[in-house]
């Protein structure tokens, strides 16, 4: 599959509805989702026949991707049953069957009961901003532990030194594959703007 092609059926897949802020619900856009998928599949070669966990999966274009790109199996993680409900519908519309989901708090989740039983994770975590300082590491934690090879995050560039910081305490190499600009819509009755604008670094964690 084309990346273009990706792309397009990705845009296909229903978002969420109400989006809730204190989970920090943001769609991750069919043109990141893409990028990210494409990459990880035909750089990494880290999709196709693998067992791939999507943590903070929301209503799935991830997990659907991967699952496009012939992932072995992929299993969303969230907390929210509305995203997991709109999640389901869109497997079913499109007809995948090699995708399961997890309801659960990522935070508060056995981490070893999953450890190392991925072979990669894949995930835009919620950046820790507003009520939730801290998430996006809890994520990337509980990610690091389950994944056998590699994991995929999307974090703030703002974040990135103190993440580099981490991942050498955690003894785990972290490379940059791409600086992406997030184009955030107007979700929430605070937001003024129509979009804003975020630098995110798309970041790939390996064991060293």
């Amino acid at each position: 599959m084309k990346l273009k092609e990706l792309e397009s059926c990705l845009q296909q897949v229903d978002t969420f509805e109400e989006p809730k802020i204190l989970l920090e619900q943001y769609p991750t856009s069919p043109h990141i989702a893409a990028c990210m998928l494409y990459t990880i599949h035909s750089t990494f070669d880290d999709i196709e026949g693998k067992l791939v966990a999507d943590l903070g999966c929301g209503c799935g274009v991830l997990s659907i991707g991967a699952a496009m790109l012939d992932a072995g199996l992929c299993v969303g993680f969230d907390i929210d049953e509305d995203a997991l409900d709109i999640f389901r519908r869109n497997a079913e519309e499109f007809e995948i069957c090699n995708v399961d989901l997890v309801q659960c708090d990522l935070c508060c989740l056995e981490a070893e009961a999953y450890a190392k039983k991925f072979d990669t994770v894949i995930m835009n975590p919620p950046f820790g901003t507003k009520h939730n300082q801290g998430m996006d590491m809890k994520f990337l934690r509980a990610a690091l532990t389950m994944a056998q090879t590699a994991v995929y995050s999307l974090h703030k560039t703002s974040t990135r030194e103190h993440i580099q910081k981490k991942a050498k305490d955690w003894g785990v190499k972290m490379e940059v594959i791409a600086e992406l600009r997030y184009d955030l819509p107007a979700s929430y009755k605070f937001h003024k703007k129509k979009s804003v604008d975020i630098q995110v670094d798309f970041l790939r964690f390996s064991k060293t």
